[in-house]
């Protein structure tokens, strides 16, 4: 199937096209449409799986048609349970928006940052992207109102329930209007998800795609560890970026401190690096990422913090500097690359401390990665 049989008009088509999308992925194929005939939605399907330009086209579709709400009045709220993913989403809404012959302005608005500039940025704001909290603030300080909406879209419900935001959704749902189309996307249908689908949905189109094994769900990405002497790590790293041309790669390291000296040896050595992690200003975080999803910035040095939820579409390359604690976090990590069908690379660099611990991350993937050996690598120079 292709997306020009969806129902989306020529611009969104030409935007599609200039993203180089070939196929619609299976949620698009589904979802598209559906929302376009202002179906309610209940969508399981995992981060990387497509979901994201899923409800976006459809809904600059249907605001092509549609008069603005006014000032300070959404036409179309989305929902999301963390700031970098309010950035992606918006970045989505404009990336599909440009050749429209109608303006369709999207903001989005999170905590971590001074609200003023927000509180200016929502006016005449056809959709809305926000955090709960800030959200609130914003409708407290009568800068935006949301009684008008004719879309509610929740994307990531689960992980917005798990964070404890099922208070703040009550009082925002409270505020919509009761006739509205309702888009809910969650990576799992747990009691909580189902609870709030219940209460919100009315007759809705189901969608759920399903996850092969987490073996089979990274086949996509090739992976490969070297054994390295701690001492030579540094060197290795450079080695890596260089030899292998990498133009845009996140490299974990396991705590903060580790971090902020991987990036000041990276920049002393003339590759352009910045880090990502809990000690930066929010404000400093979204810039950093912004450089480095535009590709302006070479290398993006990261805590756990930025494995799960962050999509940085077609990412090639990702290097553990250092091995995360569990298994599970290993796959998030490595997940950030071959994402919705991409190719990507993943490498890991092991010291002699690591060995035992990369075993059994491989036996809980259930896949063995090839090890390969750096002592007859030159690294001067490096």
């Amino acid at each position: 199937m292709a997306f020009s049989s969806l129902g989306l008009s020529g611009p969104l088509l030409q935007a599609v096209r200039e993203q180089k999308y070939a196929n619609p992925y299976p949620v698009q194929e589904q979802a598209i449409p559906a929302i376009i005939s202002g179906k309610d939605i209940l969508g399981i399907s995992k981060t990387g799986s497509g979901k994201t330009a899923g409800y976006v086209l459809p809904i600059l579709e249907l605001f092509q048609t549609r008069a603005s709400k006014g000032d300070r009045y959404v036409g179309a709220l989305v929902i999301v349970p963390t700031r970098e993913l309010a950035i992606q989403v918006n970045d989505v809404f404009k990336t599909f928006s440009k050749h429209l012959p109608q303006t369709i302005k999207t903001t989005a608005v999170f905590g971590g940052v001074s609200i003023n500039p927000q509180m200016m940025a929502v006016r005449f704001t056809d959709v809305l992207i926000a955090t709960p909290g800030r959200l609130l603030d914003l409708i407290e300080n009568k800068a935006v109102h949301i009684s008008r909406a004719d879309i509610l879209v929740l994307d990531e419900a689960d992980k917005m329930l798990n964070l404890g935001f099922k208070e703040e959704m009550d009082k925002i749902l409270a505020l919509l209007p009761e006739k509205r189309q309702n888009i809910l996307f969650s990576a799992t249908l747990n009691n909580d998800v189902n609870d709030i689908q219940l209460q919100l949905l009315r007759e809705p189109f189901k969608i759920e795609i399903i996850e092969e094994k987490t073996e089979n769900s990274i086949e996509q990405i090739e992976q490969v560890a070297y054994n390295v002497p701690l001492e030579k790590k540094g060197p290795f790293l450079r080695y890596l970026i260089k030899s292998e041309n990498m133009e845009q790669v996140l490299v974990f390291a396991s705590a903060i401190r580790s971090a902020d000296n991987i990036v000041g040896k990276l920049t002393k050595n003339g590759i352009q690096a910045a880090a990502f992690h809990g000690d930066l200003s929010q404000s400093a975080r979204v810039e950093n990422l912004r450089k480095f999803k535009n590709g302006n910035l070479r290398v993006l040095v990261a805590t756990d913090l930025a494995a799960r939820g962050i999509d940085i579409q077609g990412l090639p390359f990702v290097i553990n500097f250092e091995l995360p604690r569990s298994p599970k976090d290993y796959v998030h990590r490595i997940g950030r690359t071959g994402r919705a069908e991409a190719q990507g690379k993943a490498i890991s660099l092991l010291c002699e401390d690591d060995q035992h611990h990369f075993k059994i991350i491989q036996k809980k993937m259930g896949k063995k990665v090839e090890i390969k050996e750096s002592a007859d690598i030159n690294l001067q120079g490096f």
